[in-house]
């Protein structure tokens, strides 16, 4: 995952050194992301270093090159970075809260050209008979439509947000969980936004 921060200067970084072939000056990166100090910068440049999104080159001043890409299109890169927007339900509808602070990689045979993605962290049960647990990543395909026996972020008119199985039928959409113990919810197709359709799912394993 990359910070927001680490996202201004890897951003500032890769157009810098396209345009002048050449990596920015400690004040010119001070400058692109509003820090004070110089040590917040290396402090960011470890951090991108680290991730393997830049190089230093060494015994070189003003020497970084990229060696990663957010965002890629090309069908043989490995995984993609997109921003995490924080937690979607899998029980209960809660509040959504977008957090584009953060940013998680995911393979990218999740993907497809030319959509928009973004991950949204689960939080409940009613999902778990679809292999879908409290704690997982979500990862979305950004549309506004899905179609019926999908599973589907919905965001309903109190800003709360969830993941379900949906049927839309006669201006009803119908919020199927995948767990018995959890009840349908039934809402007026106007009272619910698509937001995405699920790709897949990130897990992490301590």
């Amino acid at each position: 995952m990359l910070t927001k921060k680490q996202k201004e200067l890897y951003d500032f970084l890769d157009h810098y050194i396209k345009s002048n072939q050449i990596s920015p000056s400690f004040e010119e990166m001070k400058r692109a992301v509003n820090l004070k100090s110089k040590s917040g910068i290396h402090r960011l440049i470890t951090s991108l270093e680290q991730r393997g999104f830049i190089k230093r080159l060494k015994h070189k001043a003003r020497a970084m090159e990229i060696t990663k890409k957010l965002y890629q299109n090309d069908s043989n890169e490995s995984s993609y970075e997109i921003p995490l927007l924080g937690s979607i339900a899998a029980g209960n509808p809660i509040e959504a809260i977008e957090n584009p602070d953060e940013y998680i990689s995911v393979p990218s045979d999740f993907m497809s050209p030319n959509n928009q993605y973004f991950g949204l962290k689960v939080k409940g049960l009613s999902m778990i008979d679809k292999g879908i647990f409290d704690g997982d990543v979500a990862v979305i395909k950004k549309t506004a439509s899905v179609l019926n026996g999908k599973i589907a972020a919905v965001l309903t008119n109190d800003n709360e947000i969830t993941l379900k199985t949906i049927n839309i039928d006669n201006n009803k959409i119908y919020l199927i969980p995948a767990n018995k113990n959890f009840e349908e919810k039934i809402f007026n197709i106007n009272e619910v936004q698509i937001q995405g359709a699920l790709t897949g799912i990130i897990r992490k394993y301590n």
